[in-house]
């Protein structure tokens, strides 16, 4: 089993990996592709056994399906076990307990998201909806993250079949607890979600907004990181996205296939990772994250590879970004 070991200093934890002894060589090799892809209906004893499916026709484990849910082959944390923190010496451990789940987005194989029918994207956003909702319901589990990774440059696995991943873990990340603190001291101060103020305020700019819908908006942070580095966020003050309603999924569709098809046309296929924040695991513990319906609002971040960080950011965590937000979406905007 894995272990989460703490980071004392940072308050960061890693997942080490102490049952796997590999030393990892991928900047040696080009990563093989699989000779049949696992995920394409039709394949289904490729992978491990479904957790769940969008099934209207067929038994489990067999096609028919229009999205599946399977576990990762290579778990880096697993759901059999018991939840334990333990100090080993001045640093905290705890037992590499949660879930590591892969969402195949679609029996056929197609390899760009943006080309999903908009019917279809709406599918896998219910299906991440669900897997968040059943998998909070398992209170050794403080968040839970929906990512996806395309290209190989962006962290992605060889299987290019259109797919995400979630993985439950047995303690909030850093990150996440920075943006819930930053939330609750502006609640604090103005009694306003900082989330809503910010999308009000680039609304009203809107140099830097990519799309708007009726319920959802685009656009480009005042201070992006990396290049052409985007939020979607809802209109709605809504602090999870287990909350969110089938009707705005079927917005929300639209709004990521334009957005993602913009990344293709402009950046020719970049590499870009997909990241769902929303808000941590509400467990019935005194004072843990009390406010956070009120002052925590869920978006999904996505930011394409197309600049590598250098030592000068790993080191000072101070990005130097080469395109400025508002010329990143005047670009977009051209072939939107």
């Amino acid at each position: 089993m894995s272990e989460v070991r703490r980071d004392i200093i940072t308050d960061t934890w890693v997942i080490v990996e102490t049952d796997h002894q590999d030393v990892p060589r991928d900047h040696l090799k080009s990563l093989r592709k699989p000779p049949a892809c696992p995920f394409c209906a039709g394949n289904e004893a490729m992978t491990p056994p479904e957790v769940c499916a969008v099934r209207p026709e067929g038994g489990p484990n067999g096609p028919g399906w229009q999205v599946r849910v399977i576990p990762d082959r290579r778990p880096v944390l697993r759901i059999e076990g018991r939840l334990e923190r333990v100090g080993v010496g001045i640093h905290d451990m705890v037992t590499g307990v949660g879930a590591n789940e892969v969402v195949v987005e679609a029996p056929e194989h197609l390899t760009d998201f943006s080309r999903l029918e908009d019917g279809q994207v709406e599918l896998v956003l219910r299906t991440w909806r669900d897997r968040l909702v059943d998998l909070y319901r398992d209170q050794r589990f403080r968040y839970v993250l929906v990512f996806k990774d395309h290209g190989t440059l962006a962290g992605g696995s060889t299987i290019e079949h259109v797919h995400s991943q979630i993985i439950a873990l047995p303690a909030t990340p850093r990150r996440v607890k920075d943006q819930l603190e930053g939330a609750r001291n502006y609640y604090d101060y103005k009694e306003r979600c900082i989330f809503c103020d910010i999308l009000q305020d680039e609304l009203r700019v809107g140099d830097r907004v990519l799309l708007e819908t009726e319920r959802f908006a685009v656009f480009a942070p005042y201070a992006s990181r990396l290049p052409f580095e985007l939020r979607v966020m809802p209109r709605r003050h809504c602090f999870s996205f287990a909350e969110s309603a089938d009707d705005e999924f079927r917005d929300l569709a639209g709004v990521l296939k334009r957005t993602l098809g913009a990344l293709y046309r402009a950046l020719d296929d970049p590499p870009y990772n997909l990241v769902l924040h929303t808000a941590p695991n509400l467990l019935p513990h005194e004072g843990y994250w009390a406010t956070v319906r009120n002052d925590y609002h869920w978006f999904i971040e996505v930011v394409p590879r197309v600049r590598r960080t250098d030592g000068f950011e790993w080191g000072s965590g101070f990005f130097i970004n080469p395109v400025a937000p508002e010329r990143a979406v005047a670009l977009l905007n051209e072939v939107l």
